[in-house]
C-alpha cells in the first residue's frame, strides 16, 4: 500500500517545477511579444498609407468623370481655397503653424447662363464622416445646372483623397463648417455675377449637418437651406452606433474623447442642441423612417428642438419607408425624382433661377 502512494508524492513537485518557465524563456517570450507589437504597428502604418493612396486614386478617377458627365453642361473646375487654421496644431511652433487651412473645392457654372445678370448660387457640401464629393451627385448636379444654378462643393477638412494631413485635420461639426462657409464666400468673390442675396445651401446626411450648422451660424448669408436625412444629434448617435463608429470620434486627431468623457463637446457640434441659434432662414428638412444610417429619431429630436425654440420658417417632412432608405431621394426612382422636385420648387421660391424646374 505504501509503495503505491510514494510515486504520486514524487510526481507532484516534478510537475510544478516543469510548469515554471526559466528566466531566459520568459525574456525570450517578452522579446517576441515586442517584435509582434512592432510588426503590427508597421503593418497598420502601411495599411493606412495604402488606404490614402487608394483614396487619392479614386479621387483622380472621379475628377475625370465629372468632366465627362457634366462638361457639356457646365464649366467644371477644381480650385484651392483657405479656411480657418487647424483647431489643434501638433507642433504650434513649427514652420507654417497657425496658417489658414488649404482645401479643394469643385465649382460648376452652367455654360448657358446670362452672366450679365445676377444669378443664384448653391453651396453643396458632401456627406460622410470621412468622405468626398463623388460623381454619385451627378444626377443632383445636372438638375441644378439645368435650372441655372452655379454650384460649389467644398472638400472640407477631413475629406478623403488628399492624404493623411487633410484626413486628420477633421474638425467634425466645428471648423469644417467654416470651410463650407469659406467656399460660399470665395464663389461670390470669384464670380461677380453671383447674387449674394440669392445663395442657398443644401446637403444630405453629414452634408445636411453642414447645411444646418451654416444656417445656425451664418443665417444672414443664406436665403434658403435644405437638409436631407441630416445627422442631428451626436449624443444620441453615439448610443445607437457601433463601437468602431464611436472610436472614430475618440481618435486623438478627431474629438479626442468619447461622448461619455466630454458630453458638452458633442452637444456643441450637434444641430439639435444648437436650434436656439436658428434665425428663421427658410429651411426644408426631409427624413425617412427606414433610414439605415441616420435614424429617424435623430431628425425627430431636431424637429422637437426647433419647435421648442419658437422659431418659424422651417418645414419638416417624414417619408414612410421609401425605397432606398438613407439615399431615397438621391437615386433614380420615381419617388426620388418627385422628392427632388419638391426641393427644387422650395429653393426656387427664394433663389429664382433662370429655368426653374416644373
Amino acid at each position: 500500500m505504501n509503495r503505491s502512494i510514494r510515486p504520486l508524492r514524487l510526481a507532484i513537485p516534478l510537475v510544478l517545477v516543469c510548469a515554471l518557465p526559466t528566466a531566459p524563456a520568459a525574456a525570450q517570450d517578452a522579446a517576441i511579444a515586442d517584435q509582434l507589437r512592432a510588426l503590427n504597428e508597421t503593418l497598420r502604418e502601411q495599411n493606412e498609407s495604402l488606404r490614402h493612396r487608394l483614396d487619392a486614386l479614386s479621387r483622380q478617377v472621379d475628377d475625370l468623370r465629372f468632366e465627362q458627365q457634366l462638361g457639356e453642361l457646365a464649366v467644371v473646375e477644381k480650385v484651392r481655397l483657405c479656411g480657418p487654421p487647424l483647431r489643434y496644431e501638433p507642433n504650434p511652433t513649427a514652420q507654417g503653424a497657425g496658417n489658414p487651412f488649404v482645401f479643394w473645392a469643385y465649382t460648376f457654372v452652367p455654360r448657358q447662363l446670362d452672366r450679365t445678370k445676377p444669378q443664384p448660387l448653391i453651396v453643396l457640401p458632401h456627406g460622410g464622416v470621412h468622405s468626398n464629393f463623388a460623381t454619385s451627385y451627378c444626377n443632383v448636379l445636372r438638375e441644378l445646372l439645368e435650372q441655372g444654378y452655379s454650384v460649389v462643393a467644398p472638400e472640407y477638412r477631413g475629406s478623403t483623397g488628399y492624404g493623411r494631413d487633410t484626413y486628420e485635420a477633421i474638425d467634425y461639426g466645428g471648423l469644417e463648417i467654416e470651410d463650407t462657409f469659406a467656399a460660399r464666400n470665395w464663389m461670390l468673390e470669384r464670380y461677380p455675377f453671383l447674387d449674394p442675396k440669392r445663395v442657398g445651401i443644401i446637403g444630405w446626411s453629414h452634408g445636411g449637418l453642414h447645411a444646418l450648422m451654416n444656417v445656425f451660424a451664418h443665417g444672414d448669408a443664406y436665403a434658403v437651406a435644405y437638409a436631407g436625412v441630416p445627422v442631428s444629434d451626436l449624443i444620441m448617435r453615439m448610443g445607437y452606433k457601433s463601437q468602431s463608429y464611436r472610436d472614430l470620434y475618440s481618435a486623438d486627431y478627431h474629438l479626442g474623447k468619447s461622448a461619455e468623457d466630454d458630453i458638452e463637446e458633442y452637444r456643441r457640434r450637434s444641430p439639435s442642441w444648437n436650434a436656439d441659434r436658428y434665425d428663421g432662414t427658410p429651411l426644408l428638412i426631409h427624413t425617412a423612417t427606414n433610414d439605415e444610417d441616420v435614424n429617424v429619431l435623430e431628425v425627430e429630436r431636431l424637429a422637437q428642438a426647433l419647435r421648442a425654440s419658437g422659431k418659424t420658417g422651417w418645414t419638416y417632412r417624414v417619408y414612410e419607408a421609401p425605397p432606398g432608405g438613407h439615399v431615397f431621394n438621391r437615386i433614380d426612382t420615381a419617388l426620388a425624382r418627385d422628392s427632388r422636385r419638391e426641393i427644387w420648387r422650395f429653393l426656387a421660391g427664394y433663389l429664382a433661377p433662370e429655368r426653374p424646374a416644373d
